[in-house]
């Protein structure tokens, strides 16, 4: 699954919020015994299912009835008995069930069923044992409404051109909402082949997994679509959508048929797509070195969903902005994001459709690989979108919520549902894709490739834990299954005896990577590494870094951690794994300079003890070219978020920001933006308004001649674009009067040509957000909002709009979007933190969170990334003692059942708590700072 990232230009109005998390008791046994909504005994008392029975194929026929929003079904599946036993315990959600039969070798006999709603399970007991190896399948027939959520077997709509709204049904299953579809083994583990038939009207198309076979018809014109038989896979893949789309096809050199659906006003901007999915899925195909087993990949755009995008095997759903692209309209970010969604999805097909994990607590094993993936496939397939320039930010973000207590290890237990949905955050994606790149880094990409093509080799079809990955990228070259025709390791492995000085981290001992990578995985949090140089000796001691007062939460913490480092003498990289607290290094000889976790591959942050830090600020104030934009970019991250705590003043951060006037790379920029620009936000929602003002200044002083160059066109490369978008988008936001004065001159033709004038599409965002601001522009915008089918272009108008000092719109901008007839639910959580933000809106953004609590909670589900995204990114920017009693008071008052349980409420404390410290701390220093800086500045004008 994709998560939304909040966009790169929204950092300005939007500093990244927190994600989610889970620190709910284990409630996974019942104290007595559980009872069935018949008020009989129910005979299983844990949320688990046992592991007495396991399914081996389904017989599924579904048949939705788009008109009534309901749906019919039966489903037969056949049983492998692992231990005598009288009943079968399986999952169903908010159905009824009827017609329950046992087909045993002998007779069809019906079963007594036993409903337990609390853990959505169902218990079908027979009166005669189902005995070992013998074999058996059941029967279930059931009904239900389709979803209003946006899980399970779900009601999806959309306007057509002419106004007409049509109604389509699809799914999304993962983590645990297959249940909700059909009576199933929802766990992973339960893996198994599935034979699906669907029931539909003439009107309307079925696509599932795997292609269809045949369609027949019946009677009440009716035809049913009957669909090959699947590979062996988990519930939470099985996929099937009725639509009235329209689609476009390719084949790959793999002999793979690639298709992408959308609907049919918008089938024309799915070109760039499809052309991606051939690119990627033949790279993966060679990559992994393993074919892609179905005969098809689907890529359906649906009007109405959640995450970014789902990797149902064979059939991948993704939101409309995730997958249509018009050349015309949509931007360098656009093309960018697209095409990484589409690289997750389709990695997913080998990292965890072939290979999944054994059980939710190890998602990261899924989401973190394919993640990584993204920026390797694209690297390769796509060098243009010079996508390595965005891989810091990932590792940026996972600190964030890593820094603080409230985090979780990124391989952490689990058991219910709201638990399993919190595990889709920045940790398990981001964290696990920054962990996994420093793992590569350490044991070489060769290396690092040949032990993750084992590992997917050897675990096809299965389930798997962090271990087997550890022994897979292990000793490679001693393995007894070299000989199994991997061309890639052979050669590698030949390669590396001629040149037996390839290994970089050690001699002829062998590697523990699971000794290395359990301390990254199975605890909490990331090192902080100080340095502190004397003449040749480097001392280097380690911590855990975290924002708090109470420093005792930082011991009994310990990584292995690979280190690298360059210094001004040489620029070949170092390396050296710190395994202990404390450690000494000796250089050949005295530097001026030492720069640590060179390019930032490694998940640590690095602090200079006594003159580093002097160094390096006048480094980057004289050559800052000597180092890297990552490493640049990395110096900046660090040395702010090591004021948070206390390491570091707030006035050597400030000293090392100066050296911006002269950055021009992205990476660099958007970090220098990433620091300085919250600390503004923070004084925005107090009363603060003439140190606010001295900030602002000083930020757009800092960009001035990086603002004054860029051109209102679109040229240049990626990388530059986006750039672009960014640094102008900022300059009028912050009322930077050049920027404004042409903002405004195009807006007013923009409007003046009934919105036909072609705008460059890097500098919309800019010019929308200046519309927006008088009554008139804003109604102008939304008309156009209205009425156009170009997704990239309506999520540019929406911010703006969000964006707006007009508070009356904003109100009323996210009662629309809870509605969902104009403005699509889906976008409700993107709206509300961008209200939030805005100066205008933070107050109007925290009333609507409260007073709408629980049908957000019911619509986008306790515990997912929507809800957590929402609370942290409504109340991140909150320092004072007074709105943290505000936010605690209304949090304290929930239930578990609405949620008080959940880790984003938090990490939501826990970051107001760090800004009222950071606030204290640092105000008088900041204010000091700038009014110095401001007297420099004005002698010089002298």
């Amino acid at each position: 699954m994709f998560m939304l990232a909040a966009p790169l230009l929204l950092l300005l109005l939007v500093s990244f919020p927190p994600t989610s998390g889970a620190q709910i008791p284990d409630k996974s046994k019942v104290k007595e015994t559980p009872i069935a909504t018949n008020g009989q005994p129910f005979p299983w008392d844990r949320m688990r299912l046992p592991k007495t029975v396991f399914p081996l194929h389904y017989d599924l026929t579904i048949h939705p009835n788009l008109t009534t929003l309901d749906f019919t079904g039966v489903v037969r599946i056949r049983l492998d008995v692992q231990e005598d036993t009288s009943m079968v315990v399986l999952h169903a959600k908010q159905m009824q069930i009827s017609n329950v039969l046992l087909l045993a070798p002998e007779d069809v006999r019906p079963l007594r069923v036993l409903e337990y709603p609390h853990f959505h399970q169902l218990a079908l007991v027979s009166d005669k044992v189902l005995t070992k190896g013998r074999s058996y399948e059941v029967h279930l027939e059931f009904a239900a409404n389709l979803s209003d959520s946006f899980h399970g077997f779900y009601k999806s709509s959309y306007r057509t051109s002419t106004g007409e709204v049509r109604v389509l049904a699809s799914t999304q299953f993962e983590a645990t909402f297959a249940r909700g579809a059909f009576p199933c083994f929802d766990e992973p583990a339960f893996k198994a082949n599935y034979t699906i038939r669907i029931i539909r009207e003439p009107r309307h198309i079925a696509i599932s997994n795997m292609p269809k076979v045949k369609t027949v018809e019946l009677p009440g014109d009716l035809l049913e679509d009957h669909f090959d038989t699947t590979v062996k896979m988990s519930t939470y893949l099985v996929a099937y959508i009725v639509s009235d789309f329209l689609s476009v096809s390719k084949t790959t050199q793999h002999g793979v048929k690639i298709s992408v659906y959308a609907v049919p006003d918008k089938i024309n901007q799915t070109a760039f797509a499809l052309d991606a999915a051939v690119k990627l899925l033949d790279f993966y195909d060679d990559y992994f070195d393993i074919p892609y087993p179905l005969p098809k990949q689907d890529l359906a755009a649906i009007p109405d969903f959640q995450s970014g995008a789902m990797e149902n095997w064979g059939l991948t759903t993704y939101r409309e902005t995730a997958l249509l692209f018009d050349p015309e309209k949509s931007s360098a970010s656009d093309k960018l994001s697209l095409t990484k969604v589409i690289a997750h999805e389709l990695a997913h097909q080998w990292f965890g459709n072939l290979v999944t994990m054994e059980w939710w607590n190890d998602l990261w094993l899924n989401e973190g690989f394919a993640k990584f993936m993204e920026f390797i496939s694209l690297d390769i397939t796509y060098p243009e979108l010079q996508v390595d320039d965005f891989f810091l930010g990932k590792c940026f973000e996972a600190m964030e919520v890593d820094g603080l207590s409230s985090s979780h290890p990124i391989s952490t237990p689990v058991e219910n549902p709201t638990q399993i949905q919190e595990m889709f955050d920045d940790v398990s994606y981001d964290k696990g894709a920054c962990i996994l790149n420093m793992l590569r880094d350490f044991l070489t990409p060769e290396a690092f490739e040949v032990g993750i093509i084992r590992y997917l080799k050897r675990y096809s079809y299965q389930n798997t834990v962090n271990s087997h990955l550890w022994e897979s990228l292990t000793d490679i070259c001693n393995s007894d299954d070299l000989d199994e025709g991997r061309m890639k390791q052979k050669e590698f492995c030949s390669k590396r005896n001629l040149n037996s000085g390839a290994s970089k981290w050690y001699s002829d001992d062998e590697l523990d990577v699971r000794a290395i990578m359990d301390t990254w995985t199975l605890q909490e949090g990331f090192p902080l590494v100080t340095v502190e140089v004397r003449g040749r000796e480097v001392r280097l001691s380690q911590e855990r870094y975290l924002k708090t007062d109470d420093r005792s939460l930082t011991e009994g913490f310990l990584w292995q951690i690979p280190l690298t480092y360059m210094t001004s003498a040489s620029s070949t990289i170092q390396r050296f794994l710190l395994k202990t607290k404390t450690d000494i290094l000796y250089l050949p000889e005295e530097v001026d300079w030492v720069k640590f976790n060179v390019d930032m591959s490694g998940y640590y942050m690095v602090h200079y003890e006594g003159e580093g830090w002097n160094s390096i600020i006048k480094l980057l104030q004289h050559n800052h070219t000597a180092l890297s934009s990552n490493d640049r970019a990395s110096l900046i991250h660090n040395v702010f978020q090591l004021v948070s705590i206390g390491k570091v003043r707030l006035d050597t951060a400030l000293d090392l920001s100066l050296y911006l006037s002269r950055e021009t790379e992205i990476m660099a920029v958007t970090q220098g933006f990433g620091e300085l620009v919250p600390l503004y936000k923070l004084m925005e929602k107090r009363d603060m308004a003439a140190l606010e003002n001295q900030m602002k200044g000083y930020i757009v002083d800092l960009f001035r001649v990086l603002i004054d160059r860029q051109e209102w066109a679109d040229s240049g490369s990626v990388s530059e674009r986006m750039l672009r978008s960014y640094l102008l988008l900022f300059a009028c936001v912050r009322n930077y009067a050049p920027c404004v004065t042409k903002a405004t001159q195009l807006f007013n033709r923009w409007r003046d040509s009934d919105g036909n004038m072609s705008l460059p599409v890097d500098v919309t965002m800019a010019v929308f957000v200046i519309g927006a601001r008088t009554p008139e522009g804003w109604d102008y915008l939304f008309e156009k909002y209205r009425h156009s089918l170009q997704t990239s272009f309506k999520s540019r108008m929406k911010i703006a709009m969000a964006v707006s000092p007009l508070q009356y719109k904003l109100k009323w901008m996210m009662e629309q979007s809870l509605n969902g007839e104009v403005m699509k639910t889906q976008d409700l959580p993107d709206v509300v933190v961008s209200v939030s933000k805005n100066p205008h809106g933070y107050k109007l953004g925290w009333d609507f969170l409260r007073a709408n609590w629980n049908t957000l909670i019911k619509k986008f589900d306790l515990g997912s990334h929507s809800i957590a995204y929402m609370v942290t990114g409504v109340t991140n920017q909150y320092s004072t003692r007074e709105m943290l009693d505000e936010v605690r008071s209304f949090f304290g008052s929930l239930t578990e059942e609405t949620g008080s349980e959940m880790r984003c409420i938090q990490q939501a404390y826990e970051t107001i708590e760090d800004n009222i410290r950071w606030m204290d701390t640092n105000f008088p220093l900041l204010q000091a700072w700038l009014d110095k800086r401001n007297h420099r500045v004005a002698h010089v004008d002298l």
